[in-house]
């Protein structure tokens, strides 16, 4: 190697060096004005906090503060973002060892509740919030569509890789729908002040089983029409909702 080939690649080395440092930099960054954000709607609430108060307890400008979150409803989403990547890295060691469906979605259900739990408080305070259907911090806004598309990809990944066999027309829709049973069981997670959210966990036990029993059943020939019939009103449903001035 000459001269000017190795100063070439030391070169290449540090500004890759430098680059890393300022990414790590931006990504702390980022995560001190999403923790003070998250404390200061607990605080005061969503309506209440200002970009401005929240730049200003995670001691960086203004600026800076919309550099990383363009509005208080980019940092929710980053809320749902942070909170999705916790419930994922949960879910890996489950997913790796568990090869039937009931127990795959038992882990990845009981997994969202324990990476949730500490935001259980500030959840409640956001669904304020978040249950107006017209607000984009709801999570079939479109504004969380990342964030939702995501969530589901987790299911497919539980659905495909159980030893479960699910016939194709509802393979296709499973995984959305399981988001669904997800979604209804953090509704009531938000309700639950039971001791470590035993009722939370004893509904996921119950309605784990309850899926997976109606997943084995449709894959009999003789509910093949039922089948069809019900997910055919899932989509009419579907497209209601995503239409609804039509």
């Amino acid at each position: 190697m000459n001269v000017d080939e190795r100063d070439r690649r030391l070169s290449d080395v540090a500004r890759a060096k430098k680059s890393a440092e300022a990414t790590g930099k931006g990504e702390r960054t980022r995560a001190r004005i999403l923790d003070a954000a998250l404390a200061l709607f607990q605080e005061h609430g969503y309506e209440a906090t200002t970009m401005r108060r929240v730049a200003e307890a995670a001691g960086v400008s203004l600026g800076n503060a919309y550099y990383y979150f363009e509005s208080k409803e980019h940092l929710i989403q980053g809320f749902y973002a942070k909170t999705h990547a916790e419930h994922l890295a949960a879910c890996e060691p489950i997913l790796a060892r568990e090869t039937e469906l009931v127990e795959r979605l038992r882990g990845v259900l009981h997994a969202k509740i324990d990476t949730a739990e500490p935001y259980h408080r500030i959840s409640g305070i956001l669904f304020k919030s978040a249950a107006d259907p017209e607000s984009p911090l709801s999570p079939f806004s479109a504004a969380s569509t990342s964030v939702r598309n995501d969530a589901i990809a987790l299911m497919r990944r539980v659905v495909d890789g159980s030893k479960t066999r699910v016939p194709q027309d509802l393979a296709e829709r499973l995984p959305e729908l399981l988001w669904l049973h997800e979604m209804a069981l953090i509704l009531f997670w938000l309700h639950d002040r039971s001791a470590g959210r035993a009722r939370t966990r004893r509904l996921v036990d119950r309605t784990v089983e309850l899926v997976a029993k109606l997943v084995s059943v449709a894959s009999f020939p003789l509910v093949k029409p039922l089948r069809t019939s019900t997910l055919e009103l899932i989509d009419e449903i579907r497209a209601d909702v995503d239409s609804p001035n039509e």
